[in-house]
C-alpha cells in the first residue's frame, strides 16, 4: 500500500491527523483482505474528503444540465441541439464538457439513440421522433474534477417493449446501488444488474463498463456486470465509480462503426438502454453524487 508510515505520522490522505487516528486500521483491513486473495483498491483511489466536495461541485453542474435536457427533450429536435445545450449550460455554470476532444471524441456529450449502446454522435441528421429511446450521457469537469452520469429518455409514446427495457434498466442500477456496501464487493453489484436484465429475458453487454471517476475522466476499477458476489474489488469508503450496465433487448453481440470508431450498436439491430449514476462508498452505505 505504497510507503509504510509511523503511526505518529501525518497520515497519506492529507487529513492532517496522525495516521493511528485515520487510516492506520483502514490500510490494516485492507492488507488482511489482500492476504486472503481480494483485489483491494490503492491509496490513489480513495478520495479525500477536500477531493469528495470537489467531486460534488462538478456533479451539480452535471445534474443540472441533464436536469435541463429532461425538461426540454422533444420530438423533433435533432441531437446536435442537445450537444449545443450541454456546451452552453456547462460552460456557463464554469465547467467543461468532458467528452469534448477526450482522446478525439469531437462532441460534448453522447447521445444514442434505440440500437445505438453508447457513444452516438450528436447530428442535426439525427432528428428524434415518436417512438424513439434515447440516452443522453453527460459528463464535466470543474476546476479538475470530474463528473459523469446518463439518463434514458422516451421520445412520445413510445412501444410497451422499450418502455419495459428502459424502465427492467434503471430497476437494474438501482438493485445494483444497493449492494454497493463498505467492504463488499463490485461483484456483488455486478450479479445484482445481471440476474435482474436476464431474468426479464435482456442481456448485459460485457465488453463496456464502468469506472472510477473524480480525479480523471475513466479511472481504476473497470466496473463489470457480468460479475459474481465475493469477486472483484473490494469497494472501500472513499471510492467513487460509476454504474452503467447497458442492457439489450435482443443479443449481447455489439459493433463499433467503422467509420469514426466511436458509436456502437447491438450486432441484431434491437434496441439497447442505459442509466448511469455515479456513487461514492461511505463509511455506512453509499451516497449517489450525479444521476
Amino acid at each position: 500500500m505504497s510507503v509504510k508510515l509511523g503511526r505518529n505520522d501525518p497520515c497519506w490522505c492529507g487529513s492532517g491527523k496522525k495516521y493511528k487516528a485515520c487510516h492506520a486500521a483502514f490500510d490494516d483491513k485492507l492488507a488482511r483482505l489482500a492476504q486472503e486473495g481480494h483485489v483491494v483498491p490503492t491509496h490513489d483511489l480513495i478520495k479525500t474528503p477536500d477531493q469528495i466536495a470537489g467531486i460534488k461541485e462538478s456533479a451539480k453542474i452535471n445534474v443540472a444540465v441533464l436536469d435541463y435536457i429532461e425538461k426540454n427533450i422533444h420530438a423533433g429536435m435533432n441531437t446536435a441541439e442537445i450537444d449545443k445545450i450541454v456546451y452552453d449550460m456547462t460552460t456557463s455554470m464554469g465547467g467543461i464538457p468532458a467528452p469534448l476532444n477526450y482522446e478525439g471524441y469531437p462532441y460534448s456529450v453522447c447521445t444514442s439513440v434505440n440500437e445505438q449502446v453508447c457513444h452516438g454522435f450528436p447530428s442535426e441528421k439525427v432528428i428524434l421522433k415518436e417512438g424513439d429511446i434515447i440516452n443522453v450521457d453527460c459528463s464535466t469537469i470543474l476546476n479538475g474534477y470530474f463528473s459523469d452520469s446518463s439518463r434514458m429518455f422516451c421520445i412520445g409514446e413510445v412501444s410497451p417493449e422499450k418502455k419495459k427495457l428502459v424502465q427492467v434498466t434503471k430497476e437494474c442500477v438501482e438493485l445494483g446501488l444497493k449492494e454497493v456496501k463498505p467492504w463488499g464487493f463490485l461483484g456483488d453489484m455486478g450479479q445484482a444488474v445481471h440476474d435482474h436484465a436476464y431474468a426479464n429475458g435482456y442481456t448485459v453487454v460485457r465488453e463496456i463498463g464502468g469506472h472510477g471517476v473524480g480525479l480523471e475522466f475513466h479511472e481504476e476499477p473497470w466496473v463489470g456486470y457480468n460479475s459474481k458476489r465475493g469477486t472483484q474489488m473490494v469497494l472501500a469508503p472513499g471510492m467513487i465509480f460509476t454504474i452503467e450496465p447497458m442492457v439489450n433487448m435482443g443479443g449481447v453481440e455489439i459493433f463499433i462503426d467503422e467509420e469514426n470508431d466511436w458509436e456502437v450498436y447491438t450486432e441484431d439491430g434491437m434496441p439497447s438502454a442505459q442509466w448511469e449514476i455515479m456513487v461514492l462508498v461511505t463509511e455506512d452505505g453509499h451516497e449517489v453524487l450525479s444521476w
